[in-house]
């Protein structure tokens, strides 16, 4: 994922630039030997593989110490990754039309992954079905799977379902994290009688508000009409929509409970919205976004003492659902080595390396959460791998036009919303027409 949903969330994809990694490869056998914790090596593997990928600074780091643990069972296999940042789509859209794509990636954009896997681009990872299912809840597989095939494996994810308080506020107004969504707009009224507004709104960056939106129409509508409506099978008219939109202006619409009001929600950015929440005295007592919301906070503040977490609340009896952002392993090439490291990140191990740093989540149901550091992190990242429901960000899959550029399509439109939320069917009417467009373009 790009820098703003490692610190805000996905950007589009990119459409061209920069040459990517040389493919190399592997096979010959070697010795057997040991690994340093005395377990046995599997040693008939050898070669190298390239790969390209978003992550880069501690993320990097992170990801090398997965490197390690797998190099601790295939000792003769080299994994060399290039960190390409938020290039990376445009990367490897250039190297694949130049025909010298590396030999796996890490994907954040599912319709990229489809995209390639649509186009004949990607290799099925179908020899690592069985670990996969083995380890990670059917709903993730399903996120890997195109046309009946498995192309890829989420290995990072972020818990995009989760709502961050500030600790004395809610202990002024005497009220708990809210399991159900009637009780959460009640505690907002408690907060405001207590002399904090209940709302930070980060509307000035519009993917704020459509991650509000899909949360809510997740749990309302459920994952089969969510993936409907994100594949523009279901129309932005639909009375789904229209439910969902009036759910959503029961919090956009409370207008003395936002901090600095309408205008202030409008103006404000996502950082901003953090701080406000974060800080003490608060400005406000909520703010409704994913896992990576304190890496955006520049005021002091204590984890569990400032600020906490709960789950993002059930509605009408909703079942367990989680909205993500995640990171996707892709293949370009096959061979022996790379369809050994692609298994190994299906498994628990994998998982433990990374986690054990911090900043990473995963569907993993195998892996202890006693791997992730503190309690804040068991907190958002558990979820995850425990939901009867996974999906994707909804406007990451579809038309860039449409759901992820500033000012337009659901940013735009939804911003509009926050400005007027009486207007449900006018602005379904603007978020459908928008929606045609955009899908009838392809961008």
């Amino acid at each position: 994922m790009n820098v703003r949903e490692r610190l805000y969330r996905p950007a589009a994809i990119a459409s061209v630039a920069i040459v990517a990694a040389v493919v190399a490869g592997c096979g010959s056998k070697s010795k057997s030997s040991t690994t340093s914790a005395g377990t046995p090596a599997t040693s008939s593997v050898s070669g190298a593989i390239s790969m390209d990928g978003v992550w880069s600074g501690a993320e990097q780091s992170a990801f090398q110490d997965v490197i390690k643990a797998f190099n601790e069972q295939y000792p003769h296999v080299t994994v060399n990754y290039r960190s390409t940042g938020d290039n990376t789509p445009t990367v490897l859209s250039t190297a694949v039309a130049g025909g010298h794509p590396p030999d796996l990636a890490d994907i954040a954009q599912p319709g990229l992954m489809k995209q390639f896997a649509v186009r004949g681009v990607l290799k099925p990872e179908t020899y690592a079905l069985s670990s996969y299912s083995a380890n990670f809840g059917p709903a993730w597989v399903k996120l890997g799977t195109i046309n009946g095939k498995l192309y890829g494996i989420v290995f990072k994810a972020s818990n995009k379902s989760t709502v961050w308080y500030n600790v004395h506020a809610f202990k002024t107004a005497g009220i708990s994290p809210a399991a159900t969504w009637p009780q959460f707009l009640s505690d907002a009224k408690t907060l405001r009688a207590s002399g904090t507004p209940a709302y930070s709104i980060g509307g000035a960056d519009g993917w704020t508000l459509t991650d509000l939106f899909e949360n809510i129409y997740l749990r309302q509508a459920g994952a089969e009409k969510y993936e409907g409506l994100t594949a523009h099978k279901i129309k932005w008219t639909d009375p789904t929509v229209k439910t969902a939109l009036t759910t959503m202006a029961a919090v956009i619409g409370d207008t003395p409970n936002i901090y600095g009001g309408t205008t202030g929600g409008v103006q404000t950015d996502f950082p901003t919205s953090v701080n406000n929440a974060f800080q003490n005295p608060p400005k406000a007592a909520i703010v409704i976004e994913g896992d990576f919301v304190p890496g955006v906070a520049t005021v002091k503040a204590t984890a569990g003492t400032d600020y906490n977490v709960f789950t993002f609340p059930a509605i009408n009896g909703s079942a367990p659902a989680v909205e993500i952002g995640g990171d996707t392993i892709v293949a370009f090439s096959d061979n022996p080595a790379i369809e050994a490291f692609v298994k190994f990140l299906t498994t628990p191990a994998a998982a433990a390396a990374w986690a054990k740093h911090g900043g990473f989540a995963t569907g993993n149901k195998n892996m202890s959460p006693s791997a992730y550091p503190d309690a804040i992190t068991r907190t958002t990242a558990t979820p995850v791998a425990h939901a009867s429901t996974v999906v994707f960000d909804m406007s990451d899959e579809q038309p860039a036009s449409f759901g992820a550029t500033v000012g337009q399509g659901e940013w735009g439109l939804f911003q509009d919303f926050l400005r007027n939320p009486k207007n449900v069917n006018g602005i379904a009417a603007k978020l459908e027409s928008a929606a045609t467009a955009a899908y009838k373009n392809g961008s």
